[in-house]
């Protein structure tokens, strides 16, 4: 049989038990000193917990089949390659904490980035169904975060979510995806080869399937993972609002993506934005708020030298004469610049400005 963590054990333990959620585990590791001392708690130790009932207090009595629950579960995280966090243990994210009610235990599956109590990290949420230009957006803004060091977080969901983990990747930096499922039951398959690029959390047994009444509590994570949450796109009672929601629960700065007058998708943006969301156009949007402008940024990308001189003056969008005067490069020679730095990914045309992916 193989030996682990006897604490991790005990808190997996409490998690398979009937009735306990994270605040009622908490409140007994709390009040008994660790998991282990709730399973040798007697019962009118137990009792002496508020808001325990009659069902939670007679599943602890008889903790067998939670305790062989949980071994199973570390038997199979180990052949999956996922490890277990428990909450108060080594590698637990402390910027979790920020929340009411922290998962005492999570499953992951990559390398978790340290994330402190206020993390260099931006969630990036939105709709499943958005537009080409916030699909764009939301890919430039990403990239432009990961090659400042900032770690992008979302949910791996189509849409908005597929667009920020890819262009996080392909710029270099790191991003993480949390699943409202067990880390074996990806959806949408069709993004298994991305989660493979991510880190990828969840707090949900592997075999858990994702479920609509698992995506709140997957997005108040995003949230508290996250210094600010980027709202993109999305209707006034979407996903991506809850997180809004759990971010200015957590002290975390909403940031939103203004959109078209009328357009259902900019419902969710535009209240934010009444409510004292920052306006969020480029990820130095975000940087200057946050405080995040010099430290940390990528190194910028080898290039010849005509590239790397345009591509020194895009610290900021730029129009094509911006450019002429900046570079002092003959308008053939910015023209054939521009076009290789597109064609190699590195920055992108909107209406009529260069700028950085």
């Amino acid at each position: 049989m193989t030996a682990y963590d006897p604490e991790l054990l005990a808190l997996l333990t409490l998690r398979f038990t009937p009735g306990l959620g994270p605040r009622r585990t908490e409140a007994l590791r709390r009040a008994c000193g660790s998991a282990q001392a709730v399973l040798r708690a007697r019962p009118e130790q137990l009792r002496a917990v508020p808001g325990l009932d009659a069902r939670s207090l007679a599943a602890l009595s008889t903790p067998d089949a939670a305790s062989e629950r949980a071994r199973r579960e570390l038997d199979n995280a180990a052949t999956f390659g996922a490890t277990l966090l428990g909450r108060g243990l080594p590698g637990y994210p402390e910027a979790l904490e920020a929340l009411g009610d922290p998962p005492a235990v999570l499953w992951l599956r990559g390398t978790l980035p340290e994330l402190a109590t206020v993390p260099r990290a931006i969630g990036v949420v939105g709709t499943r169904k958005a537009s080409s230009s916030a699909l764009q957006l939301s890919a430039r803004i990403s990239a432009e975060l990961a090659r400042a060091s900032v770690v992008v977080v979302s949910g791996l969901a189509r849409g908005i979510d597929t667009a920020a983990h890819t262009a996080a990747v392909q710029a270099g930096g790191e991003s993480i995806g949390i699943l409202g499922s067990g880390l074996d039951q990806l959806y949408p398959p069709e993004n298994r080869a991305l989660a493979a690029q991510l880190t990828v959390l969840s707090e949900y047994p592997l075999g858990t399937r994702p479920a609509a009444h698992n995506f709140p509590g997957r997005n108040r994570l995003i949230a508290a993972l996250s210094a600010g949450s980027l709202v993109v796109e999305g209707e006034r009672t979407s996903g991506a609002m809850i997180t809004a929601t759990h971010a200015l629960e957590c002290g975390r700065t909403v940031f939103a993506v203004p959109g078209r007058a009328g357009d259902p998708l900019a419902q969710g943006p535009h209240q934010l934005l009444r409510e004292g969301a920052v306006l969020t156009e480029h990820a130095q949007d975000i940087l200057d708020e946050l405080g995040w402008s010099g430290p940390g940024a990528l190194p910028a990308p080898e290039l010849p030298a005509d590239q790397a001189r345009v591509w020194g003056e895009l610290a900021q969008p730029a129009t094509l004469d911006d450019l002429l005067s900046r570079t002092g490069l003959p308008h053939p020679e910015l023209q054939m610049a521009l076009m290789m730095l597109q064609l190699g990914g590195h920055l992108d045309e909107q209406a009529g400005r260069y700028l950085r992916r």
